[in-house]
This record gives C-alpha cells, sequence and structure tokens, in this order.
C-alpha cells in the first residue's frame, strides 16, 4: 500500500495512492495511519494525484537517524554488534518533498546527492532483536541524504548533513516492500550517478532498525536513512536530481542556491 501526505487546497491531508503511472488516484484518508493504524477509513474523496501538492510523506518526525559508509564492500555482518556503523543525525528541520527544492548554501562547494532507502518506523521501538526488527517498519520511502562534503574536514557530520532542505523524503511510504534486495538510483539531469542493491550493504536493513533502536527509543514516523551506494557528483544550481528505489518509485528535486 502506497501512504502519501498532501496538500489539497490550504488542507493537508494523507492518502492512499492507487492506479499506475498512467493514472495515479489519491483518495483522502479520515486521520494519520502513522498513529492510527492502515485500517483507517477513506472518506470518499479522491483526486487525480497531479491534482494534488505531494508533501514529504512523514509529518514531523522526532529524529532522523543516518548510517555511512554501509555500501563500502566490506564484508557484511550479520549483527551490529560484530562492528559499529557510522552514525549520525539530521535534523527534522531539513525534511522537504517532493518537487521542493535543495538550496544550495553560500560558500559550499561539494554538495552531493545520497540515493538512500528509508525505513519509516511505525511503532514505539527501543532494544529490540534483529530477527523482530522489520516488525517495526511502518513501510520505506525514498530519501535523498544531501551533504556538503567539503564541511566534513573536521570529522563532524551535523553541520555538512543538517542544512534546511538536505533531506527530500517521498513521494510515498511503501508498506508493502521486502527491503533486502532492492535497487537504489541517483540520477543528476537523467545520467545515473550512484546505483546499488540493498543486498549489497554491510549492514542490513533489520541491523540498522536494531542498531538505532539500541541507542535511541525510535517513535512512529521516525526516519532510519541506510546508506547510498558508491558513486559522487557536485549539485549545481538548475539542475534536477532524481532519487528512485525499485517498488517504491522516484524523488524529484531541483536544485538552486540560497539566497
Amino acid at each position: 500500500m502506497r501512504i502519501a501526505r498532501a496538500r489539497i487546497g490550504n488542507e493537508e491531508h494523507f492518502g492512499h495512492v492507487t492506479g499506475s503511472e498512467k493514472g495515479l488516484l489519491f483518495h483522502v484518508l479520515n486521520g494519520d495511519p502513522l498513529h492510527a493504524g492502515l485500517s483507517i477509513a477513506r472518506t470518499g474523496q479522491e483526486l487525480p494525484l497531479e491534482n494534488v501538492q505531494l508533501l514529504a510523506p512523514v509529518a514531523g518526525p522526532t529524529k532522523i537517524v543516518g548510517f555511512g559508509k554501509n555500501f563500502t564492500g566490506a564484508p557484511k555482518v550479520t549483527s551490529w554488534r560484530e562492528g559499529s556503523p557510522v552514525t549520525f543525525l539530521k535534523p527534522p528541520s531539513a525534511v522537504i518533498g517532493p518537487g521542493e527544492t535543495i538550496l544550495l548554501p553560500s560558500g559550499a562547494r561539494e554538495v552531493e546527492l545520497e540515493a538512500e532507502l528509508a525505513v519509516v518506523i511505525g511503532t514505539r521501538t527501543h532494544r529490540i532483536q534483529h530477527s523482530d526488527a522489520l516488525d517495526h517498519a511502518f513501510g520505506y520511502t525514498v530519501v535523498n541524504d544531501v551533504t556538503a562534503k567539503d564541511y566534513m574536514t573536521d570529522g563532524h557530520w551535523t553541520r555538512p548533513k543538517g542544512y534546511d532542505t538536505f533531506c527530500p523524503v517521498g513521494p510515498w511510504i511503501e508498506t508493502e516492500l521486502d527491503p533486502r534486495d532492492v535497487m537504489v538510483q541517483g540520477a543528476v539531469d537523467g545520467v545515473i550517478v550512484q546505483r546499488g542493491s540493498t543486498a549489497d550493504m554491510v549492514l542490513d536493513v533489520a541491523g540498522l532498525i536494531a542498531y538505532a533502536a539500541d541507542i535511541f527509543t525510535l517513535e512512529p514516523g521516525d526516519l532510519i536513512l541506510t546508506g547510498s551506494p558508491p558513486g559522487r557528483t557536485t549539485l549545481v544550481a538548475g539542475q534536477k536530481v532524481t532519487v528512485s528505489v525499485d517498488g517504491i518509485g522516484e524523488l524529484i528535486n531541483p536544485v538552486e542556491l540560497a539566497r
């Protein structure tokens, strides 16, 4: 099931997206399924998807937990206890939705996309087993972990990853995805610059959820960014970035300079 959030007129609504790419419909839901459950009823209102403005499918996550260097080619591990993955937090204020503009900070010269699969947490989660971890996911979405690489020289990742607009998310949450072997891809102006399968990650999605939940209490709507495949390119104003995950869809954002 595809769960989206959209602005219709002056109001924001969650909705169930149905149909094929040639005819998608947004069925307005009577509430927030992240907190009320997927059994929440439709209102009966439905609109062509092109007639609504899609927003980031999560509204105000309490935290965004990121993992780096998870596609390094190093041997896979079956548990986070075998090694500590690089972990960081992005502020919720970095989140933008489909079609919104990535703003390049003044002075940054090496801002890059990082195409990633993101986990959307569905239940309050703390200290769980690897074998149970996927049960705590509400679903999965596409994310671009935008990073100012030239600001990482001091070894800290908060500033280079934390700017406003540096966490595009969307277009919706897919609740029925199997995250163990899906292709993740990033492209700039139609040219593919990153591509890899989640099957090649050092620590799998369940392991990342379990690791994050050992540190933090995860709340419904929190995001876990699972790492980006190899490939680098510097973003410049006027470009269009497309991040896609098989089984979910495409997240497209333009790039401009911050004013």
